[in-house]
């Protein structure tokens, strides 16, 4: 199966092209090296796949794909369109950028697909568009329409312009509701990898609430097993739109994440305490049953074990 993945230099995404060729799948990588963090990082996750014969790289925006002709010659069946601006703080700070490429971009994938007559589509959305749902765990029947971040407004609105190409193009769809994802390539604006860093280099951690806000981290390998359960899914079905969550059903407060890290680090961690963030969650919880009933998905790495295993990474990979 030919398979076209945005943002293929990134974290989730360099992880899955590796899954795919390794499972004979022939993949078409897209990534514009966006400035949010470093173009040596993600040089760096696509060393792997560099001699693979199953994977061809293409820098490209996913504004201009309607116009690259070179990957139209590829005649891909179905895409993985992960490629996005990250992260809830930054999206604050400049919410016309995330609207330009996450709402804009995604609607030049659809129109790619629509155009070239592609039918089958898994996306990358987060379990950010929940917000601060009263109740948890958090399930992919429940009213999303309160967003409390430009970025998880442009994940919600995703998924309606994912539904609408389904309904009016017959664009099959599977949006997986991404819980926080942890492991080796963790990009370096999130927590652990942050922590880690700050503390290696004797700086203090800042800690925003009172250590109690939870987060459901999932190790990127059980990730990944959702992805390609998906992709094995929607390509065998027809006239078919899903949301499903994939988490691992066991929020860690940040406290107890502190711990974990001071635990594996062996290291002294200097705290400094600050009022919440706007625009950040309380908790995320995810509901997996629909997971497990669709996918077969069952995560398996505990967090600590994650945890570990990012860090092992962390101190091979020390620039």
């Amino acid at each position: 199966m030919k398979i076209l993945v945005t943002g293929a230099a990134g974290f989730i995404g360099s992880h899955l092209c590796e899954f795919l060729v390794k499972r004979g799948d022939e993949v078409v990588g897209i990534d514009n090296f966006d400035p949010f963090y470093s173009r040596e990082e993600k040089e760096r996750n696509l060393l792997g796949l560099s001699s693979d014969p199953g994977f061809t790289f293409i820098e490209e925006d996913i504004l201009g794909l309607r116009s690259n002709q070179s990957i139209k010659e590829y005649k891909v069946d179905l895409v993985v369109h992960l490629a996005a601006k990250a992260g809830v703080l930054p999206s604050i700070k400049d919410p016309k950028a995330y609207q330009k490429t996450n709402i804009d971009g995604t609607f030049e994938v659809l129109e790619f697909m629509r155009e070239e007559g592609i039918k089958k589509l898994v996306f990358g959305s987060s379990s950010s568009v929940y917000g601060n749902c009263p109740e948890a765990p958090f399930r992919e029947d429940m009213r999303v329409s309160e967003p409390i971040s430009p970025y998880a407004l442009t994940k919600a609105t995703n998924e309606m312009m994912t539904y609408n190409h389904y309904h009016l193009y017959g664009i099959d769809s599977v949006n997986l509701r991404f819980f926080t994802v942890i492991g080796p390539r963790q990009r370096p604006d999130l927590a652990i990898h942050k922590f880690f860093r700050m503390i290696r280099d004797g700086e203090p951690i800042t800690i925003y609430g009172d250590g109690s806000s939870a987060r459901d981290y999932t190790f990127v390998e059980d990730i990944i097993s959702g992805i390609l359960a998906a992709i094995d899914l929607v390509k065998e079905k027809e006239s078919f739109y899903e949301i499903i969550n994939l988490g691992n059903h066991r929020p860690i407060p940040l406290s107890r994440m502190i711990e974990v890290i001071e635990e594996i680090s062996e290291l002294p961690v200097k705290k400094v305490s600050m009022p919440f963030q706007a625009g950040d969650v309380d908790i995320t919880n995810a509901d997996i049953s629909k997971a497990r009933k669709l996918l077969g998905y069952d995560p398996k790495t505990p967090f600590e074990e994650g945890v570990n295993t990012f860090y092992n990474w962390f101190r091979s990979n020390p620039d």
